[in-house]
């Protein structure tokens, strides 16, 4: 509520309604020991003005994307979003699109879902797609979760090269189950497929995210010839910008496709709400989490939606349950849908060039910044991953003054690699801000 409606007389007729003489009374059954005996701690009230004031002066604190140039990515992307989605997604139908708990009424709600599905899976060329995951982390943890269940193997093995924080909440999934995970070393910022042959076998699967962490192509070919070798199943984390230029899972053996979708249309916003997606090979399909909604004809032949799947414990026994993921993220499910619809395969992979060729124009620069060069060898897209003998907190502290956003910091994940640090382009930078980041990299002493 934006403001409190109750003035004094409406409480004591409250009080006189109950019975009871004052707020004090009410309160009478909870021992002294627990009662507050102070006043809060909290400011003098402010009328309405004032607060919106000081929502405002608070609010112009922030360092937010629109006054600031982003260089910032590893998961978390400005990416240009048209004015249509967010006017598509403030349509009053979907203000309350959280779960179709009563699905046959929901036909609106299932269409958006059942569009989502259908994009993720032409988008990742595998047979079938689910929505409810809520963000790329779980959908890591839960495809891991259905290599589990549907090998029956107790190790995990994923590339160190995999975004960190989703390798965090996989060992967290992992330790609540007894599974086992063993991460694969970096070999020039990618992994190799020598060290999947060597711990692969009697694994439920290989997690590989391609491009990686630190924007670097990975070889998928060898390490899903050695994972399938292993009797493993072989799970994709992608960029769902990327699949728009880069061979999708699907084509290259991938069973399972991860990832991220907040690149399609999702505002950054403080860390989410984001989304997650997932899509599978067909005889997977009884182990995905979440929901599938499928297209259906009633009597009379109308076209229809329906909850074909759904795979979690409130709908059915716990023990049988294959994920207890309750979120629909429908909202952000439209987003994505609505954003990926408007762009196009064209628009999506003029976004994927764009980003690109931006991030090979800030690699390329670095030849003329000193103390500063690619921190790996071979292709990258997206990000820049740089060795600096300059801080960089100095680095970041430069950019910040020059009104710049970034960089990440790679040894807070990477304790092996100071003074390393990843920057982010999309189709939003420009070559003219790429030029000044370079001129503020230049200007950082070593």
């Amino acid at each position: 509520m934006r403001f409190t409606p109750h003035t004094e007389e409406d409480r004591r007729e409250m009080l006189r309604q109950i019975g009871a003489s004052s707020v004090e009374e009410l309160f009478s059954d909870l021992p002294e020991a627990v009662r507050l005996d102070r006043p809060l701690h909290l400011p003098e009230g402010l009328s309405e003005s004032e607060v919106a004031q000081l929502l405002a002066d608070l609010a112009a604190q922030d360092l937010d994307m629109g006054r600031h140039v982003s260089f910032l990515g590893a998961g978390a992307y400005d990416r240009y979003i048209p004015s249509v989605v967010g006017e598509m997604l403030r349509r009053s139908e979907f203000y309350t699109a959280y779960t179709p708990y009563q699905p046959e009424i929901s036909q609106g709600t299932l269409q958006a879902i059942f569009e989502f599905q259908s994009l993720i899976a032409a988008l990742t060329d595998l047979d079938i797609a689910q929505a409810s995951l809520y963000d790329g982390a779980t959908a890591v943890a839960e495809a891991a979760m259905l290599a589990w269940g549907q090998t029956g193997r107790e190790r995990i093995v994923v590339a160190r090269s995999v975004d960190p924080q989703y390798r965090a909440v996989l060992r967290t999934y992992a330790h609540g189950r007894g599974l086992e995970v063993v991460e694969l070393p970096l070999r020039d910022g990618r992994a190799a497929a020598e060290d999947v042959t060597a711990v692969a076998e009697g694994a439920a699967c290989v997690i590989v995210q391609h491009p990686n962490f630190f924007g670097l192509l990975e070889d998928v070919d060898s390490m899903v010839k050695a994972t399938h070798a292993a009797g493993a199943l072989y799970i994709a984390v992608s960029d769902p910008i990327s699949l728009a230029v880069l061979r999708p899972p699907g084509a290259y053996g991938a069973d399972v496709a991860v990832g991220e979708g907040q690149a399609l249309g999702i505002a950054p916003s403080f860390g989410g709400p984001f989304l997650g997606f997932m899509a599978a090979r067909q005889e997977y399909l009884r182990r995905l989490p979440g929901r599938i909604v499928g297209e259906t004809a009633d009597k009379d032949g109308k076209k229809g939606y329906v909850l074909t799947f759904q795979t979690r414990e409130q709908h059915i026994r716990r023990e049988k349950a294959t994920s207890n993921i309750c979120t629909n993220q429908g909202l952000m499910a439209l987003s994505a849908t609505i954003y990926t619809t408007l762009l196009g395969p064209e628009g999506l992979r003029q976004a994927a060039a764009l980003s690109i060729e931006g991030a090979h124009v800030l690699g390329d620069g670095l030849g003329r910044v000193a103390g500063a060069d690619l921190a790996f060898s071979g292709p990258y897209a997206f990000e820049v991953a740089v060795r600096s003998r300059a801080k960089v907190a100095d680095v970041e502290a430069a950019m910040l003054k020059a009104g710049m956003l970034g960089p990440l910091d790679l040894e807070r994940f990477y304790p092996e690699l100071p003074g390393y640090m990843l920057l982010s382009v999309t189709e939003k930078r420009t070559t003219e801000e790429i030029g000044r980041l370079l001129d503020v990299l230049q200007g950082v002493e070593a």
